[in-house]
């Protein structure tokens, strides 16, 4: 991506949230551009889920917060896993198709095309917020994360997953998913923009968080999954304790 367009007073990117309801339509197509979120999506919504059950003594009708939702491939499996979700994006179009692939499925399950500081203004918390690959796609990442904050009711818990700022994800994530195996679109990612494990503790920490787990995620190709690994040289997530 080149220059940042943020919205002025916002935590979002005009530019970015151009770029991703752009792909709005061909968002559910597991062959299409959001291919690598397709594939790793399964690891995502059980990683989150397992911590949540342990933290929360269950996770049946616990309200979930999916911030940056896109058209709602983990906000869907969220509430499949039992979660009551509201997804939110910036995107009206992103959220137009979310909510189409929704319909009919009777899942706890609801949308707004909105930003984080939108809700905080009408005061609303939840007990778990999931921020899946998006921090890496806003212009100010503190901001975001104390925006997220202010919605968190105590106790609570914040899972983001994101990209190390490494040789290797400029290797991996990069150049290699948009430009050799065009996995992405060309222009998907800024490598500028990833965030290492330790800077984002320290941003957690700003933000009024503390890191309570961290993990890899790999992909592996001889069985064409993603798996949960130590290696947090590429992708990564995390829970957060509020």
């Amino acid at each position: 991506m080149g220059q940042q367009t943020a919205m002025q007073g916002t935590t979002a990117d005009a530019a970015e949230i151009a770029r991703f309801g752009g792909l709005a339509r061909d968002w559910w197509d597991p062959a299409g551009p959001m291919r690598p979120l397709h594939g790793m999506n399964a690891l995502r919504v059980r990683w989150i889920a397992e911590r949540a059950r342990r933290a929360a003594g269950g996770i049946e009708g616990l309200a979930l917060l999916d911030v940056g939702c896109g058209a709602g491939l983990a906000a869907e499996a969220l509430a499949r896993q039992g979660f009551s979700v509201l997804g939110i994006d910036a995107s009206a179009a992103l959220i137009e198709v979310a909510e189409a692939h929704a319909t009919g499925q009777g899942l706890p399950l609801a949308y707004r095309t909105a930003l984080p500081e939108d809700l905080a203004a009408e005061g609303l918390k939840v007990r778990v917020i999931t921020a899946l690959e998006v921090i890496e796609h806003v212009p100010d990442p503190a901001a975001f994360l104390r925006a997220l904050g202010e919605l968190l009711l105590p106790g609570g818990f914040l899972f983001l997953s994101t990209i190390n700022r490494t040789i290797e994800a400029l290797a991996v994530a990069k150049i290699g998913a948009e430009y050799v195996l065009r996995l992405l679109p060309r222009g998907t990612h800024d490598w500028r923009r990833f965030i290492r494990p330790a800077e984002m503790d320290r941003l957690l920490a700003g933000a009024g968080f503390r890191l309570a787990d961290l993990a890899g995620m790999v992909f592996d190709p001889l069985s064409g999954r993603w798996r949960e690994s130590r290696d947090l040289s590429v992708n990564y997530i995390l829970m957060a304790a509020g």
